[in-house]
């Protein structure tokens, strides 16, 4: 079985991110490629590394919350105590997003609210 390895235009393209963001993920270790002199090549471990990666984002994960999701994916012996912090971590974090979108439709809302009331005042003045 052959595992084909992306070029970092690839990867690009592949996970919608810029070459300045895998550059940086390489520099903080959160991916490794294999090198060919200058040219990078992303195997399927950084593929699924950078998934993991993007999905942390996503979470609104920080980037060490996410290396060291990354430590405890990488490990075969992960133990009790790692679980339990990331439990405890996603749970807060899920709690932040929740937050997070009840402010979002708080301003949906009032932002329909503002809306509905121009547009009511615009019918007004079309009709006098």
């Amino acid at each position: 079985m052959t595992v084909s390895k992306l070029t970092l235009k690839e990867m690009c393209e592949e996970f919608d991110v810029t070459p300045r963001t895998l550059r940086y993920y390489e520099y903080i270790e959160l991916l490794i490629p294999e090198k060919q002199g200058r040219k990078r090549l992303y195997g399927h471990k950084e593929k699924v590394r950078l998934t993991l990666i993007k999905r942390g984002r996503r979470f609104g994960f920080t980037l060490e919350e996410i290396r060291q999701w990354l430590e405890m994916y990488d490990r075969k012996d992960r133990n009790q105590v790692q679980l339990e912090s990331w439990i405890d971590g996603a749970t807060k974090q899920a709690k932040e997003l929740e937050d997070r979108k009840a402010d979002i439709q708080a301003a949906l809302d009032d932002m329909q609210e503002l809306r509905d009331g121009a547009q009511r005042e615009l019918d007004a003045l079309k009709k006098s």
